[in-house]
């Protein structure tokens, strides 16, 4: 039987099976020829203290060997002949939701508007070397969803929501790496992801399940109050009694396809601001209060929350040795986001920067109803592709610029790839988001000295931190509050922020679409 133990140590200590064999056999008390092996259960870094330690949750074996647990995917069932349930969109949400329906023996049918996860990296090369953007097959759109290519960060609060482990197993049992289930803040990168995503495909077909590329749902068929199926491309109608609606975030003409349809939808809070790009190992030295983090530390990461003119204003999206990424969906706008490697290891970090809204703050565009969000949303991306000359590059400035209100003369190097142009951001952002970003930035200066400097740029905008819209359900059955046999789900649907909590929010949907009020998920 094994012997729990929390240990407190050094990083080379943690970093090395022999050193960490006799630290742990030193802190339990057990001779250390007895100890057979020593099993990291849980790994984070604690950065509170002058000296960085790790904190570890180990398992010590004593006299026994030790058999690694074999990670196994669920059950599932040929689908073939089965029933069918449509998925709109191949995100998190809409994956997990169609590998549930392969558990329930149900046939998920998943409609993706974009391409395949590797034709799609044409579309990307074009936006950053041609600043062509292809409103189908994007950042944000193709398989996989936003995820794929813009980081592939594991670490949720939801816990209440779900099983997160089970989420974490079944990655795993795809091809992700088994430490995503040790480290506090699990993370697969983008490098990673497509594999990932592409067997996660193949096991939907070789089930009998479908997915189906160049597919945009452009209409939702409805009768007597109970969904029929759905239209794609305008032209081909697809029949299923159960659809669940997983389009991510982005997704504005499903919005604006509801609000026509008279579908219930409401206006939704959400954030806006800026993503700030700093030399990493800036960001080291102030986490890590080092000169150097070393070959045992992780690039570090940082998460800051303040209050600011009665406005939260915090990080979002941190991504330690990332990249920034244009994720604009459609063309004439800008958008921002960022994104990590599996090493982490570029030598810049940036993080959103964002403002929480309220409901009241897009009282000028109150005439489009629950779009409201949505089109103050579009409005600052617009402005941005016209101050950055109608391109995607991205109107950028000096922080200590930025916080002082002057256009800087010159800019560092970006890891943005289509380029950055110096812009005073203040003719860009609102000037309730600008002001509260700029006492915002002094006040992340007193939680992290060194944080503000003119050596970091400010990328501007960073829109797309969740949906502006939340299409209404019961909290009972999952389905929309109007239509039977529809399910709104995932970030898109506003009931999810991330792919952890997207992929538990598709599994529940799916298990009430497949078991109805009693789904085991």
């Amino acid at each position: 039987m094994p012997i729990s133990l929390q240990l407190l140590t050094d990083p080379e200590i943690a970093a090395t099976p022999e050193l960490l064999r006799e630290a742990a056999a030193e802190a339990s008390g057990i001779p250390l020829d007895e100890l057979t092996h020593v099993q990291i259960l849980k790994r984070s870094v604690d950065a509170r203290q002058r000296h960085v330690k790790i904190n570890l949750r180990l398992e010590l074996y004593v006299g026994e060997e030790y058999t690694p647990e074999p990670v196994l995917l669920p059950d599932f069932k040929d689908v073939s002949n089965a029933a069918p349930v449509i998925i709109v969109g191949s995100g998190p949400a809409g994956l997990f939701a169609a590998l549930e329906c392969l558990e329930a023996g149900r046939k998920p049918i998943v409609l993706e508007r974009g391409k395949d996860v590797r034709a799609r990296r044409r579309d990307l090369k074009a936006i950053n070397l041609e600043h062509v953007v292809n409103p189908e097959s994007n950042y944000c759109f193709g398989e996989g969803g936003a995820g794929t290519y813009s980081d592939g960060k594991l670490y949720t609060r939801s816990k209440k929501r779900g099983d997160v482990d089970r989420i974490l197993r079944i990655l795993v049992g795809f091809g992700a790496d088994p430490n995503i289930l040790v480290e506090a803040h699990p993370h697969i990168g983008t490098n990673k992801l497509p594999a990932i995503i592409t067997a996660i495909r193949e096991c939907i077909t070789q089930h009998g399940g479908e997915v189906r590329f160049n597919q945009r749902v452009t209409d939702l068929t409805v009768k007597d109050g109970a969904i029929q199926g759905v239209v794609c491309n305008e032209k081909e109608e697809i029949l299923a009694d159960k659809v669940i609606l997983a389009t991510g975030h982005s997704a504005r003409d499903i919005f604006e396809m509801l609000y026509r349809k008279e579908i219930a939808i409401e206006a939704k809070p959400f954030a806006v601001g800026v993503r700030v790009e700093h030399p990493q190992a800036l960001i080291d030295s102030i986490q890590y209060k080092c000169d150097e983090r070393g070959p045992y530390l992780p690039p570090s990461p940082y998460n800051v929350v303040k209050q600011v003119r009665g406005r939260g204003v915090y990080s979002f999206c941190m991504c330690p040795g990332g990249i920034i990424a244009p994720c604009a969906t459609a063309p004439g706008e800008v958008v921002t986001n960022g994104w990590s490697p599996s090493k982490r290891d570029q030598v810049t970090a940036n993080s959103g920067i964002v403002v929480e809204l309220t409901l009241t703050d897009f009282n000028a565009f109150e005439s489009h109803g629950p779009l409201a969000g949505m089109e103050f949303q579009k409005s600052i991306e617009q402005k941005a592709w016209k101050m950055a000359g109608g391109t995607q590059r991205v109107p950028a400035q000096r922080l200590v610029d930025f916080v002082e209100g002057k256009t800087s003369k010159d800019l560092p190097a970006s890891s943005y790839v289509p380029g950055i142009t110096s812009v005073e951001l203040g003719s860009i952002l609102p000037d309730f988001i600008y002001r509260s970003l700029q006492e915002g930035f002094k006040e992340f200066e007193k939680s992290m000295p060194g944080y503000l400097t003119n050596e970091a740029v400010v990328h501007a905008p960073e829109t797309r931190s969740s949906s502006p819209v939340r299409i209404p359900r019961d909290r009972d059955t999952l389905e929309h509050t109007q239509v039977k046999g529809l399910y709104p789900c995932g970030e898109g649907a506003g009931y999810a922020g991330g792919i952890i909590s997207a992929a538990i929010d598709g599994k529940k949907c799916a298990g009430k679409a497949c078991f109805g009020v009693g789904a085991r998920s």
